[in-house]
């Protein structure tokens, strides 16, 4: 920690009272890092309809990208979890971490979902959970094998996904706003 706050031009008391371990400060950090990442996934949505591009192919390609460049995080990720796994204080940091992901895709789903017409009794938190689970493994395989995973593939598992989904009729209304809290 001393290291990491002279790096960061941090006292070591500035860093402990937001931190009280590394691994607080290592979920945080990789927690902003993916919810920060959310923003531009979102922009990479609404450029690709003012295109006439299919949005969820753009979003593959762009995932894709990301996690192609991002090994290193991917390995700190991964040590993380492997820790967790052993330490139930480490998982619920994780949990944590997890929650404030879940939280950002969601709000990108409640979109997709309402303009493809999506039956609000489809699950946004579900859809969230399988829709970054989908992610990870992808990735997973990209990384065995960059041949398995085309930069498209993302996007066509979450069409799939989406068109096996109840549809509203033209008079029921689509909007998600307040489900969840229902159910």
């Amino acid at each position: 920690m001393e290291e990491i706050a002279e790096t960061a031009g941090f006292s070591i008391g500035a860093m402990y009272s937001n931190f009280a371990t590394k691994q607080d400060l290592l979920a945080a950090l990789m927690s902003t890092r993916a919810v920060g990442r959310m923003d531009e996934v979102a922009r990479v949505i609404d450029t690709a309809q003012d295109q006439s591009v299919d949005p969820l192919q753009a979003l593959g390609a762009l995932l894709m990208a990301i996690a192609d460049k991002d090994i290193e995080a991917a390995v700190l990720s991964t040590e993380f979890w492997l820790q967790a796994v052993r330490n139930p204080a480490l998982m619920q940091i994780e949990a944590n971490a997890s929650d404030q992901k879940l939280l950002a895709v969601r709000n990108i789903l409640v979109e997709i979902l309402d303009r493809h017409h999506v039956h609000e009794s489809v699950s946004v938190e579900e859809f969230a959970v399988t829709t970054l689970a989908l992610f990870s493994g992808l990735i997973r395989q990209r990384r065995i094998d960059p041949r398995r995973v085309s930069d498209e593939m993302f996007g066509r598992a979450l069409r799939w996904q989406i068109d096996g989904m109840p549809k509203t009729t033209g008079s029921e209304p689509h909007s998600r706003i307040g489900v969840e809290e229902r159910e």
